[in-house]
């Protein structure tokens, strides 16, 4: 009797990628920003780090066990990416109790009530980072000036950041190196340009994301707020200086490229990221607040389904019209 030809679901060619190897190479990405973080921020970096990434873990564990039932995923790494992403969007002196209430927001609001890693429609660490600062502003907000291996945590002395300097329009802005190297008041993620761009091109080495989405960010906010700043450079920094302050690499190039909550297509990601661009811009030039990436990529995340429906390629054997 002759074999039967078996066909199954697409896809059929196999990279050999998997969630546990491009979740493992973004936390390999994120080890110079990490190493820059200890530098200038020591032991506060450290323990806001751990005790992120362990409660991350943590929840993750006990809700899929205990709640949902299911099999725990935490080795897959997904939830220590969530645990050092918002790590890295948290100033180096905040109490382990609000890091605690950040991390049960992401990961059980922000990933696992959508039912876990690949619904979720919003980043889980931006869902967390943003629930902590509405709800604990004064703590959220409180940055604490940058030294060499510092070892004080609770009673860092504290100041402002780059863009609240330009938002009040008081304080020396620092020169391009030390923003470069990360030399600079904010959170953990947010100083060391250089050392997220490390990240960044081993990622592209890697191809676990692609240049589209990071390289619009910044070519958005650059055309933006170099606009702006041709139009009254008194009253608006340059667009290097937005560029290189805040968290707008960082969130470029490690949350923006989330596979599940950005675009599939290329023009998709292309639109998606001009949507950050542009919000990111307006927020830090006429809103509330002095950095405006985590509210402008979770609200592009939630444009993201549209934009996968709309721009989605022609399937294969779908017959197009001419004309």
């Amino acid at each position: 009797m002759m074999e039967k030809l078996i066909v199954s679901p697409s896809p059929h060619i196999h990279s050999g990628d998997t969630v546990e190897k491009k979740m493992y190479g973004v936390l390999i990405a994120l080890i110079p920003t990490f190493i820059v973080s200890l530098i200038f921020f020591g032991l506060g970096a450290l323990i806001v780090t751990i005790a992120s990434v362990f409660f991350c873990v943590l929840f993750e564990f006990l809700i899929q066990k205990f709640l949902m039932k299911v099999k725990p995923t935490v080795m897959d790494g997904s939830a220590m990416l969530t645990g050092v992403l918002l790590a890295f969007n948290l100033p180096s002196n905040l109490p382990v109790w609000i890091i605690m209430i950040g991390a049960l927001v992401a990961i059980g609001i922000g990933k696992l009530t959508f039912g876990g890693l690949g619904n979720n429609i919003f980043n889980p660490a931006l869902v967390g980072r943003v629930f902590l600062l509405i709800s604990f502003p004064a703590p959220m907000t409180t940055w604490p000036e940058p030294g060499l291996f510092p070892m004080n945590y609770l009673d860092a002395t504290t100041g402002a950041t780059v863009l609240n300097k330009i938002e009040n329009h008081f304080g020396t802005i620092p020169d391009y190196f030390s923003l470069l190297l990360g030399n600079m008041g904010g959170s953990l993620g947010e100083v060391g340009a250089l050392a997220i761009l490390l990240g960044f091109l081993f990622m592209l080495w890697k191809k676990i994301i692609q240049w589209y989405i990071p390289v619009f960010v910044v070519l958005t906010v650059f055309a933006f707020t170099g606009i702006m700043n041709l139009i009254n450079p008194v009253e608006y920094a340059s667009p290097v200086i937005h560029i290189l302050s805040g968290g707008l690499l960082l969130g470029a190039v490690f949350m923006a490229t989330d596979y599940v909550t950005s675009p599939m297509t290329k023009a998709g990601m292309i639109i998606y990221a001009i949507g950050i661009g542009v919000i990111t811009s307006i927020i830090r030039l006429w809103g509330a607040y002095p950095e405006g990436v985590s509210f402008a990529i979770l609200i592009m995340n939630a444009i993201t389904p549209l934009l996968n429906t709309y721009l989605k390629p022609k399937r294969y054997g779908v017959k197009i019209k001419n004309g």
